[in-house]
């Protein structure tokens, strides 16, 4: 009786699981650069975890399920020292909004992943500086500046999402 040959395991593309498995090793992995000491005399680090998040749901959006920036926004808080929930709720609501632009458009393309990335980090940044610091306390430019920071790595870090998410992924020859 003849069998079929058994291809290897390298020649399927990676599963949903493990792909799911890489994103959030890599969103928390961003929210890990927070603990990296520089000296600084204003807050310009942008939120790296929560570009990764974008960087992800906009390549793949069936990737996570809607509550999955839940844990991933929790990891984040408690390395940030933003108030409990804060990124738990904000990453959740940003992740629904996309959720919404997606069922409106029909294709999208880099430059508009780059405005919806924009808005929802300056979304983000706004709120949680009202939900952090009160309303009398001059950090205005100095989030205006993280916020066009945070725009521009945007790409970067799109660009190490799709280099993650490629890595599993066999290439055709």
């Amino acid at each position: 009786m003849s069998r079929a040959p058994r291809q290897s395991p390298f020649a399927e593309p990676r599963s949903a699981r493990a792909r799911m498995i890489a994103a959030a090793l890599s969103i928390t992995a961003a929210s890990l650069l927070t603990l990296v000491p520089i000296i600084a005399t204003v807050p310009y680090l942008p939120p790296f975890g929560l570009l990764m998040l974008l960087g992800w749901r906009l390549r793949a959006g069936e990737l996570f399920p809607t509550w999955a920036p839940v844990p991933l926004g929790l990891f984040d808080d408690l390395l940030s020292g933003q108030p409990l929930g804060s990124a738990m709720a904000l990453w959740t609501i940003t992740v629904i909004v996309i959720d919404i632009i997606d069922s409106r458009l029909v294709w999208r393309d880099f430059w508009q992943d780059w405005l919806i990335a924009a808005g929802a980090i300056a979304f983000c940044l706004i709120v949680a500086r009202l939900v952090a610091t009160p309303i009398r306390a001059h950090v205005d430019t100095v989030m205006l500046f993280q916020i066009l920071v945070a725009a521009a790595l945007y790409p970067l870090a799109a660009h190490v999402c799709a280099r993650i998410d490629e890595r599993g992924t066999p290439r055709l020859r």
